[in-house]
C-alpha cells in the first residue's frame, strides 16, 4: 500500500462517511467528486475488502467499513490536528537563526538589534562577523550579508543597500601634516592601508584621477576597525566606506578630504539558501533589514 494514497484514500472515505456522499465530501476536500470514489476505491483494492455500500443515492459502511471506519476516522483527526499545530508554529517567528556579516558589519546591525530583538523574542541570533568568503549552505548559514555582486544559482540574493567611500583622516593629524590638495599630494601622507586577508592584496585606493606614484604603505591593516581606530588616533589617512565612519564623522573625530576626488563604492546583500523553505524567522529578518537598514534603498 502506498502510504500517500493510503492517506488519500482514508480522508476521502472519512469525508464521505461523515458528509453522506460523495459530492459531499469533494466540497469539503475540493476535489471532484469521481476523484473521492477513486480514492476510496484505490484504498479498497489496497486493502482487499469492500468499505462502502453505494448507491445512486446515498452510500453506508459495510461490516468490514464500519470496522475500518472508526480508525481511520482517528488517524485522519490526528493528521489534521498535526497540521493545525504546524500552522501556528510556521506562524510565529521563533528559533536559532545563523546570520554571516563582514567584520565591519556590527556597525551595520548593532544601531537596529534592540528593535529586532524586542519585536521578535522568540527568536535566537547567532552572529558570525568574519570577512572570510562562508560557505552559506555548507556551513549552515540561514543567512549571509556580503558585499560585491554574486552569481550562485544555489543563492537567493536580495540587495540591501549601497555605500561610497570616503578619504577620512582625524583633525590633530590634518594640523600636523597638511591637508592634501589633490591625490598626488598623498605620497607625502601617513596612508593607513588595508590588506584582504584571504588574497593578501592591497585594496586600491581610487581616485577620479590616479595618482601616478603608489601610494605610501607605512602602515598596514587586515581589520578595518583596527585601521579607523588608528585614523582617530591620528596616525594617518584611511579609505574606507562612508557608512563604516559616519559616526565619526558626525562628532567631528574625523574629517574627509578631497571629496570631489574620491570614487568607487559598492553595494551589500542579503543571500540565503535558494532551497530552503523561507521559514518565519527568515523572512522577518530579511524583511526588517531591507526596511530599516541606513542603506537600504
Amino acid at each position: 500500500m502506498k502510504t500517500l494514497e493510503s492517506l488519500s484514500g482514508l480522508s476521502a472515505l472519512v469525508k464521505a462517511v461523515e458528509t453522506g456522499s460523495f459530492i459531499a465530501a469533494s466540497e469539503r476536500l475540493g476535489v471532484s467528486a469521481s476523484a473521492i470514489g477513486k480514492s476510496v476505491a484505490r484504498l479498497e483494492n489496497s486493502l482487499g475488502v469492500s468499505l462502502l455500500n453505494r448507491s445512486t443515492r446515498s452510500i453506508s459502511l459495510t461490516d468490514e467499513g464500519a470496522l475500518f471506519y472508526e480508525r481511520a476516522r482517528r488517524i485522519v483527526a490526528e493528521i489534521e490536528e498535526a497540521q493545525h499545530e504546524l500552522s501556528r508554529v510556521a506562524a510565529k517567528p521563533s528559533g536559532r537563526l545563523r546570520v554571516s556579516l563582514p567584520a565591519i558589519g556590527y556597525r551595520m546591525l548593532m544601531p537596529l538589534l534592540p528593535k529586532f530583538i524586542e519585536t521578535y523574542q522568540d527568536i535566537e541570533l547567532d552572529l558570525d562577523f568574519s570577512d572570510r568568503l562562508v560557505d552559506v549552505i555548507a556551513e549552515g548559514m540561514d543567512v549571509v550579508v556580503r558585499s560585491g555582486s554574486f552569481n550562485d544559482s544555489q543563492l537567493r540574493v536580495k540587495r540591501l543597500g549601497s555605500y561610497r567611500f570616503k578619504l577620512v583622516a582625524a583633525p590633530a593629524y590634518l594640523a600636523r601634516r597638511g591637508t592634501p590638495r589633490s591625490p598626488g599630494e598623498l605620497i607625502r601622507h601617513a596612508c593607513l592601508r588595508y590588506r584582504f586577508s584571504g588574497s593578501g592584496v592591497l585594496q586600491d585606493w581610487q581616485f577620479t584621477q590616479q595618482a601616478e606614484r603608489p601610494l605610501p604603505e607605512q602602515l598596514v591593516f587586515s581589520n578595518l576597525e583596527a585601521q579607523i581606530s588608528a585614523a582617530v588616533s591620528g596616525l594617518g589617512l584611511v579609505w574606507v566606506p562612508d557608512f563604516a565612519v559616519a559616526q565619526e564623522v558626525a562628532n567631528g573625530s574625523l574629517v574627509s578630504v578631497l571629496d570631489q576626488h574620491v570614487s568607487g563604492g559598492g553595494q551589500f546583500s542579503l543571500l540565503w539558501p535558494g532551497n530552503r523553505h523561507l521559514l518565519p524567522k527568515l523572512r522577518v529578518f530579511i524583511d526588517f533589514l531591507t526596511q530599516h537598514h541606513p542603506l537600504a534603498v
